[in-house]
């Protein structure tokens, strides 16, 4: 009976507006990209409403609940506001239907959001990124979600761990899950900040190499490499620039400026004392 209606439209009512109840969203951080900024995240989200239309009077069919497959019924579109991609899906092909009238479903959302995360004190890093949740609604008419229970499952994803989720409203219209994440600075630490400090502790080591010989002229075209190419394995690491650029990536490239023109000032006065000789 309830399948052969066949409703593939949201419950109208007088305000054409609909009530969508979401009593538990379960987020998990799929992964951070470092480099391009992007923040994939997995949730599952359970959708309960009511529908007038898919009520049944208990005395004559004898049934508290039913399952009915999901493609047979209307159900609540959810979309990701700030989402470059997203992939929506039934959690299951069935859903509950109960003898008032009231729904319950599970959905899955994927999706990759911009995440503009600070990077200046990379990598000692933490921030937040939002995650806009909604229904579809248009000119006032549509569904509301009302947001119940929001649980954190799983914490850590590589260099990055999500530590809380939180539920943020903007407006009195605009909710979003506010994800907040730290980078974990041991592995960065070990492979960039690291190798930084020893070139740093070998220029330093540099100015007691003798003037007037060609030891110091050689190991500062040495230093001039190794930042270069740490500079190139920043690039391939880090966001590019921008207003937040990782203060690492500075300071190598005033290194490198700096050992560039102390190698030029000194081939000059050489070659400055090989034409007076």
């Amino acid at each position: 009976m309830l399948i052969n209606k066949n409703i593939s439209s949201q419950p109208q009512y007088q305000n054409c507006n609909h009530t969508i109840y979401v009593p538990v969203i379960e987020y998990q951080t799929l992964s951070v990209s470092t480099k391009q900024l992007l923040l994939t995240s997995y949730m599952k989200a359970t959708l309960i409403w009511n529908d007038p239309e898919m009520s049944w009077n208990t005395s004559v069919y004898n049934y508290d609940e039913v399952v009915l497959p999901a493609g047979n019924v209307w159900t609540p579109e959810l979309q990701i506001a700030n989402g470059l991609q997203t992939s929506i899906e039934d959690g299951s092909k069935d859903l509950l239907v109960y003898s008032n009238g009231t729904l319950r479903h599970t959905v899955l959302v994927t999706t990759e959001v911009d995440c503009e995360v600070n990077m200046f004190n990379y990598p000692f890093a933490d921030d937040s990124c939002p995650v806009a949740v909604e229904s579809w609604s248009f000119d006032g008419c549509g569904t509301q979600l009302v947001f119940g229970d929001l649980r954190l499952n799983g914490g850590s994803q590589g260099d990055w761990k999500t530590t809380n989720v939180s539920f943020e409203s903007k407006g009195n219209q605009h909710t979003y899950i506010l994800v907040s994440l730290s980078l974990k600075y041991g592995n960065p630490f070990i492979t960039l900040l690291l190798p930084s400090f020893l070139l740093v502790l070998a220029d330093m080591v540099s100015f007691a190499l003798p003037v007037g010989g060609g030891e110091r002229n050689g190991f500062k075209v040495t230093l001039v490499l190794s930042f270069t190419m740490f500079l190139g394995i920043l690039n391939d690491e880090l966001p590019g620039d921008s207003q937040c650029s990782p203060v690492i990536r500075q300071s190598a490239r005033m290194h490198v400026m700096k050992h560039t023109n102390i190698l030029k000032r000194h081939n000059k006065i050489h070659c400055t004392s090989t034409i007076t000789l």
